[in-house]
């Protein structure tokens, strides 16, 4: 797919994240894996190689492996990547990562045309996290490939940083925290479900609206618990409570209320 116009590379965005979402929902990865994935991906790594296709993509002095990255840059190739984005996701939250094999099993079976190898897998994670801009030496990247499953749990704790690829700013985080403090204040807080605000954070993952409306997962976690409470309570009983979340309350509740109408 070519990436000319504006309305092209949107619809390659689309493609790419309905991709990423189906094959977390395959993998039955947990929600926290999902959207880690989908900010790696969408916020970060997409947007990069959106504005840097035309150049080099990587800064040699950052990744070495920048020759590696396939040209010209593919949907399939994309996919690699999105696939990747949940693989470091999954080593980032679980004790039990996902293997590269069941990765490459489920490459094959919804990349048509395209066969990757493990090997492919392997130097897409380098690529990925280079192009986080993190400086990462090629050590710590063989660490990270070989070595995560009992090294990687131990990111929960505040001693472990060369690892730190932002992961803990996560709006997926922030709007459990939220629905939590929802549930405490107010008894219309159990009309709400989490599996309802998981799918409007699709929705808006989908049309680029995460990109567009907020810039903080905070403010797009707040908008998505207020969006899925006009969608899930009676009118009859709108009263939504005061929480405390300073000046991204007011915003969140105007720009939620104009998104349901």
């Amino acid at each position: 797919m070519e990436w000319e116009s504006s309305d092209s590379r949107s619809l390659l965005r689309r493609h790419l994240l309905e991709f990423l979402i189906d094959s977390a929902q395959q993998l039955l990865v947990r929600p926290i894996v999902k959207y880690t994935a989908l900010s790696f991906f969408a916020d970060r790594f997409f947007p990069s190689v959106s504005r840097s296709r035309k150049n080099n993509l990587f800064d040699e002095a950052k990744c070495e492996r920048n020759f590696w990255l396939p040209n010209p840059l593919t949907e399939s190739n994309l996919q690699l990547f999105a696939l990747v984005s949940i693989w470091v996701s999954s080593k980032l939250h679980e004790t039990r990562p996902l293997s590269v094999k069941s990765l490459k099993s489920l490459g094959d079976m919804l990349i048509s045309d395209q066969c990757f190898t493990t090997r492919d897998f392997a130097m897409a994670v380098s690529v990925v996290l280079c192009n986080f801009d993190y400086f990462l030496c090629v050590d710590q990247i063989i660490i990270f490939l070989t070595e995560t499953d009992y090294k990687l749990p131990l990111l929960h704790g505040s001693n472990v940083t060369q690892f730190d690829i932002g992961a803990s700013q996560i709006a997926f985080i922030f709007l459990e925290e939220l629905l939590m403090q929802f549930r405490e204040l107010s008894k219309v807080g159990s009309l709400v479900s989490l599996e309802v605000c998981m799918e409007i954070m699709d929705l808006l993952y989908e049309t680029e609206q995460t990109s567009m409306l907020f810039s903080s997962p905070h403010a797009l976690a707040a908008s998505i618990l207020v969006a899925a409470y006009f969608f899930m309570v009676p009118k009859q009983q709108w009263e939504f409570p005061l929480l405390p979340w300073g000046s991204v309350s007011s915003t969140a509740f105007l720009t939620a209320y104009m998104f349901t109408r």
